[in-house]
């Protein structure tokens, strides 16, 4: 596993988050911290804000107040691919990938910045190019192994299962680099034997490469195997937090959530 200094920042530091839509306060001063290589897992019923307090931890959304802060920078509404240069990405509930392009090119357009995309690198430094490209696609071909989808790499996106769809956009994040990863639901509409796959897949990958995941997932099962410490909400506020054992003994929160997820 990558070390991380001990005076390592937080990963995410979130500060009174707040959204409104028409006057309706969908999150409400939520606070929390994800530390370096932490498995954190935000759970709660439909309609607690969990989806769009994602929105505002990954630019898709702008806070109405509070802040955000990724890996020691301040970075309150920044958009996705500034995010992305901090280290932080995400999943969606829904993968978003390009259908009409294979896996491998999927994965492919994840990678960082290469020569070849500028003007100047295109025209005057071919040769940089071309060892960008080379390098990408065999990093590419890396994280496909690592992810279990050599196999496809030559299929279009549109042809893999729901489940492999799933994998595809880990892939993604894994080829951008990011030391922090946010996933929407990652065990939604998958197939047992692949959640389970996924399971180990965010285990190898906290263990042996470092990376810190903060996971939203209405599997209850899934969260107690991964996550080392949990955020429950509900209503857009924190209704509490702690390790899994603790929070299900909160009355509050079985009351609210718990006692119907079982």
């Amino acid at each position: 596993m990558n070390e991380t200094p001990a005076s390592a920042p937080p990963r995410i530091e979130a500060n009174g988050l707040t959204k409104r839509f028409s006057g309706v306060t969908v999150v409400d001063g939520v606070s929390f911290l994800v530390e370096p290589g932490q498995i954190l897992g935000l759970i709660g019923p439909n309609g607690a804000g969990k989806t769009t307090l994602f929105n505002l931890m990954s630019g898709v959304l702008k806070p109405d107040a509070g802040r955000l802060v990724v890996n020691g920078t301040e970075a309150t509404g920044l958009p996705p691919h500034r995010l992305a240069r901090l280290g932080l990405v995400r999943t969606f509930q829904l993968a978003r990938e390009l259908d009409k392009l294979t896996v491998l090119e999927n994965v492919l357009l994840a990678a960082p910045a290469n020569a070849g995309e500028t003007l100047t690198g295109a025209l005057f430094r071919p040769a940089a190019t071309r060892r960008d490209e080379r390098a990408a696609t065999e990093r590419a071909r890396e994280v496909l192994a690592l992810v279990s989808l050599s196999d496809h790499e030559a299929k279009l996106a549109s042809n893999l299962s729901g489940g492999q769809k799933k994998l595809l956009e880990m892939a993604r994040c894994l080829m951008a680099e990011a030391d922090t990863i946010l996933l929407d639901e990652i065990a939604a509409g998958v197939a047992p034997h692949l959640v389970d796959e996924i399971a180990l897949l965010i285990q190898r990958l906290n263990r042996e490469h470092g990376k810190t995941f903060v996971i939203i997932e209405h599997n209850i099962g899934f969260i107690r195997a991964l996550a080392s410490r949990v955020v429950v909400m509900a209503t857009g506020r924190v209704l509490a937090e702690g390790s899994f054992a603790h929070v299900s003994a909160n009355p509050a929160v079985v009351e609210s959530y718990l006692g119907q997820a079982a």
